[in-house]
């Protein structure tokens, strides 16, 4: 299923996006008691989810919006935690050749910077050197702490996209990327929640990034340094990952820092994310008012 968080000009809602129809299936007309938000509906587990199969098996007809009817928000608006990799490509290491990192590089990225599909990404002026990082997350569906590598994936809700928009001057002027990371609208999310069991295999899925129509990134997820399965092993011996958290895996190389010379984002261009089985990711560069 393909899971989004759609509004109609009413309150924001959970619905199934039928892409093949081109409509959303609202699970609050099928099922009404049904969790409204994202992270509610997967703290409610399996039951909610065999309820959401059920009405797609069979969609009531008066519950089908078109697709040109309904805003689609980031499937998961405001997660607990936006955590991201730093250097988990093969290609796109800050090591030497050969020479690979021990440890995964995690930081966090603001949950208030998060946008949807379509939601343009403002620049304020504050940063001259705003760039784009086409990433491949998974989301959280059960409460993970302190697992193993052989119980990681029973914590997987699905699969979703980020571009990682960050602000390289602000980033590089300390240790710490968290503040160039989190500006305002600098996490496009989306477009939709894929559950897991429409993807076998999320380490073999090719990943592209576009901007203004020219391929800037492309690698394929085979080339994660750190899988998964680790990455949930490693961060739960930390922290609690809560149904919604949203882990992402990490940029290939390509972005406009890596370019000679550097190319950052400006005003009208058109980022384009796309990874197999998972869907695309669209948005525009804007001047802030």
């Amino acid at each position: 299923m393909k899971l989004v968080t759609f509004d109609t000009g009413k309150n924001p809602r959970i619905g199934i996006w039928l892409e093949a129809q081109k409509v959303i299936l609202d699970l609050s007309l099928v099922q009404p008691d049904l969790p409204r938000t994202m992270i509610a509906f997967l703290e409610a587990g399996e039951p909610a989810l065999q309820r959401a199969r059920e009405a797609l098996a069979a969609p009531l007809p008066t519950a089908l919006i078109p697709f040109d009817q309904v805003v689609l928000l980031a499937p998961i608006p405001s997660p607990g935690k936006l955590l991201c990799m730093g250097h988990n490509y093969m290609d796109h290491t800050a090591t030497s050749p050969g020479e690979l990192p021990e440890f995964p590089n995690l930081f966090l990225k603001a949950s208030s910077c998060v946008v949807g599909p379509g939601s343009p990404v403002l620049l304020t002026g504050a940063s001259q050197a705003v760039d784009y990082e086409g990433e491949f997350c998974f989301v959280i569906g059960k409460r993970a702490s302190r697992v193993n590598q052989a119980q990681a994936m029973e914590h997987v809700a699905g699969y979703t996209l980020l571009n990682d928009v960050s602000a390289r001057d602000y980033a590089n002027r300390v240790s710490q990327w968290m503040l160039g990371k989190s500006f305002d609208t600098f996490a496009p999310l989306g477009p939709a929640l894929v559950t897991k069991d429409e993807v076998p295999d999320p380490h073999q899925l090719e990943l592209v990034m576009k901007i203004n129509g020219e391929e800037r990134q492309h690698s394929n997820t085979r080339n994660l340094i750190f899988s998964i399965p680790f990455l949930i092993a490693h961060i739960s011996q930390v922290l609690t990952l809560e149904p919604g958290d949203v882990v992402s895996t990490g940029t290939p190389s390509g972005s406009g820092a890596g370019r000679k010379p550097p190319v950052f984002l400006q005003p009208g261009d058109e980022m384009r994310l796309t990874v197999e089985k998972i869907g695309e990711l669209f948005n525009r560069v804007a001047a802030a008012a």
